[in-house]
């Protein structure tokens, strides 16, 4: 059996596709996986640093709503659907997966072409051109919200990998305070923008950490490996403030935390659900709106707040952060909240789809 992956360009689309293709070789590793790229996006460096096989085709951006420039998609797709036709000739693929991105859409008209069976899963509230047009032609769809518009679209969440959907915060918390210099016993704010960090963020949380400290509240803050570190001094007794450019191991920093301040990505947004990890979200202000779309079912469950950018201050957070992270009981409520919500099975799940597939297709 071989199955190709189609979700390069950013790392939304690829890290929950080598979540599957992981999950795929732990049920059969004989499975031949290959992933679909462009030489722009990320998956140049993060697919063979997993040890799966990955084939360029030439990149065709897509308009993310109907414009003008949307007529010249076609023309600009055919060279782009042959290469991926070509590959799925030669991999002899039994089933193509899309997860969005530049190299989802020829990935799907080549497998109609080829009568490869598809499966789409769409990660955001909203879902892009690539996956509208795909999943006409799917086998199955599967979607990480439940209030997905995708027509017949099976709510399963986002494939995660292994060391967040399998991470045990209570027993990992003691190893990931000690790992990160936190203090064991402190109600601990963990501050994320991203893989890139959110200045916005980082400005108003370097504002209010001292009310913070002064309250009990200890803090690690990834503030991105481009922004600047702030200068901290953590008088003597004070709960740590502890800034770091970014964080490679994301399990420990979530079994540190007792909560949340982030952006509302798909993916974090996903992550913190499985691990249980109350959050504040903060969407990012331009795009679509998909970021509060992305949040808001987990918080309407419980287990989050929201907030506008715009409206994000210090003294917000001193009026709605401040008390969550100060009410055990609280915690405790929005935590199970956000456990009960996320999903940790996503990748076993989209297996079962792709075998579904596969046999759908060598039964007609």
């Amino acid at each position: 059996m071989h199955v190709v992956l189609a979700g390069g360009g950013t790392a939304g689309h690829i890290e929950p596709a080598l979540a599957l293709a992981d999950a795929l070789r732990r049920q059969d590793p004989t499975v031949g996986i290959t992933a679909l790229g462009t030489e722009r996006g990320l998956e140049t460096r993060l697919v063979p640093e997993r040890g799966y096989d990955l084939a360029l085709i030439p990149a065709v951006p897509l308009p993310r709503k109907p414009t003008p420039e949307l007529i010249t998609v076609p023309g600009r797709l055919r060279g782009t659907i042959k290469a991926a036709e070509q590959i799925l000739e030669r991999t002899k693929a039994d089933c193509v997966v899309g997860f969005g991105g530049y190299v989802a859409l020829p990935g799907y008209l080549a497998a109609k072409r080829a009568g490869v069976p598809i499966v789409v899963h769409e990660a955001n509230a909203r879902p892009g051109l690539a996956n509208k047009i795909g999943s006409r032609y799917a086998h199955g769809v599967a979607v990480s919200t439940p209030d997905s518009k995708l027509r017949g679209a099976r709510y399963i969440g986002i494939p995660l990998r292994r060391t967040i959907a399998t991470l045990d915060r209570a027993r990992v918390r003691p190893e990931a305070r000690a790992a990160f210099g936190l203090d064991p016993n402190l109600p601990t704010l963990l501050v994320s923008g991203g893989s890139q960090g959110a200045r916005h963020l980082n400005e108003v949380v370097t504002r209010i950490a001292p009310l913070l400290q002064r309250s009990g509240i200890q803090i690690l803050h990834v503030v991105g490996p481009k922004n600047e570190l702030p200068r901290i001094d953590n008088m003597p007794g004070m709960p740590p403030y502890i800034p770091v450019p970014y964080v490679d191991r994301m399990d420990l920093a979530y079994a540190a935390a007792d909560m949340m301040l982030c952006r509302a990505g798909a993916m974090t947004v996903a992550e913190l659900s499985a691990v249980g990890l109350p959050a504040a979200y903060v969407p990012l202000p331009i795009g679509n709106g998909e970021q509060r779309l992305n949040a808001q079912p987990v918080v309407n469950a419980g287990g989050g707040l929201l907030v506008d950018d715009a409206a994000l201050t210090p003294e917000w957070v001193q009026g709605n952060v401040l008390p969550v992270l100060s009410d055990p009981h609280r915690l405790y409520e929005m935590s199970r909240a956000a456990a009960e919500f996320g999903r940790r099975d996503a990748d076993d799940l989209l297996v079962g789809m792709v075998y579904e597939a596969i046999a759908a297709r060598r039964q007609a």
